[in-house]
């Protein structure tokens, strides 16, 4: 456990210091042979970041001053966090921690810290429910931000946040039905429901090595609301269509399997859609030719700056555009929980702007009678209906905004127990 517990520590400082989660998990793992040793540096790594404002708010109150060893603040967050949210031993824990914090001082503190945690637990527990940034474990500018725009749905929200994301799959429409393929899970000994017209949800998370007919491209790993997009945007068979941000292909493959069902083809025949997957970033663009090459479908791959069409566009319009934009991830912060700490209050004028350009941009590459699906997966305001209120003034009279059906009435989809937070905005181009 000691090991562990210095790789967790150093893993959050690194995230926390600007380095990208999915980098310094990976890096902290390496090496790592045993699954369930594995499995714990992972859950004390997010759990340490999801609950980061809980733990600071103990910790402050544990310390008689402020603490001015930055690791030895993490390794106390890390052991704190298996204290109170796993059914790691307390003795182990605290033995552990302690002989990771050193010697001298930084070894009675830590001793110190964490017994007196475990005396005191049932009065730091009452005192962090009276504290917003406690109780919820988030910065205080992203909570009255939700409360100015879900005055009664800002709690459900953030409770939403701190839980742990479910774990869904896309049964590929091109190779089976949802209903075979809940009949193979359950004869593995994995349960899972329907959950949506594709979306099948496990009721625990489990390797893709378990999955049956994963590596066959039978099925993806793909929130279920994020598998709207392929329905939303209803392209057909013929059409011309751009998935402008594409990486890493989670919506690609959904377009491409979708059509292919629709038109009665075959994985082999194709989808009988002409699709450029574009995105910025060659390297991400790379993901989504190899999460395609699985599911055994193709589109055309181009790296380009949507915002900018001058440097890739061919000059043919377009029927369809799935403008999946970058944006704050407000809304999947329960499977990233180091972006509630890292983004900061001006970020989001930022990705607005950013939103904005690209919506801008590609507005001229649409044909007339086409649709544009503005999708974020964000819970900010000022990314989906402000920006979007915000395009069809600049746009009067030449973009109208459809109506979408349930449960997305408003275009919005906020945290819950079966899908993450998303934003969709229907934008069709008068004949």
């Amino acid at each position: 456990m000691r090991a562990l517990q210095k790789l967790a520590a150093e893993a959050v400082a690194a995230t926390l210091a600007g380095a990208a989660l999915h980098q310094t998990l990976p890096a902290a793992l390496a090496g790592i042979v045993v699954p369930a040793d594995r499995g714990a540096l992972q859950d004390w790594v997010y759990g340490a970041l999801r609950w980061r404002g809980r733990l600071d708010f103990w910790l402050d109150r544990l310390l008689d001053k402020p603490l001015t060893d930055p690791a030895l603040g993490e390794l106390l967050r890390i052991a704190l966090y298996q204290l109170a949210f796993t059914r790691a031993k307390p003795f182990a824990v605290v033995n552990e921690a302690v002989a990771t914090a050193g010697s001298g001082w930084r070894r009675g503190l830590a001793n110190a810290v964490l017994r007196n945690f475990q005396r005191r637990r049932s009065e730091l527990d009452a005192a962090a429910l009276q504290d917003e940034g406690a109780r919820w474990s988030h910065p205080a500018w992203w909570i009255a931000r939700l409360k100015r725009a879900y005055p009664g749905q800002w709690e459900a929200i953030l409770d939403a946040s701190l839980s742990h994301p479910p774990f869904t799959l896309r049964v590929n429409a091109c190779r089976g039905s949802v209903a075979e393929y809940l009949r193979e899970l359950a004869a593995a000994g994995l349960a899972a429901r329907q959950t949506g017209p594709d979306a099948v949800l496990l009721e625990r998370a489990v390797a893709v090595g378990r999955l049956p007919g994963f590596a066959e491209g039978r099925v993806s790993v793909q929130d279920a609301g994020a598998q709207y997009a392929a329905r939303l945007l209803d392209a057909r068979p013929g059409m011309r269509v751009l998935d402008a941000c594409a990486a890493p292909g989670g919506k690609t493959g959904h377009l491409l399997e979708h059509l292919c069902a629709r038109s009665g083809q075959d994985a082999g025949g194709g989808s009988g859609l002409d699709l450029t997957a574009l995105d910025a970033d060659p390297a991400r663009l790379a993901r989504v030719s190899e999460n395609l090459g699985r599911i055994g479908l193709t589109a055309r791959l181009l790296a380009g700056d949507a915002a900018q069409p001058a440097g890739w566009w061919d000059g043919k319009a377009y029927d369809r555009i799935l403008a999946d934009v970058p944006c704050s991830a407000s809304g999947v912060v329960r499977r990233n929980p180091d972006i509630k700490w890292l983004r900061r209050p001006e970020d989001i004028a930022g990705f607005a702007r950013q939103q904005a350009a690209i919506l801008d941009a590609l507005w001229p590459l649409l044909a007339p009678g086409g649709t544009l699906l503005y999708a974020t997966c964000s819970i900010f305001q000022e990314e989906n209906h402000d920006q979007v209120a915000a395009f069809l003034a600049r746009h009067a009279g030449h973009a109208e905004k459809r109506s979408l059906p349930e449960p997305l009435t408003d275009g919005s989809l906020l945290p819950h127990a079966e899908h993450d937070g998303f934003y969709y905005a229907l934008l069709a181009k008068p004949l």
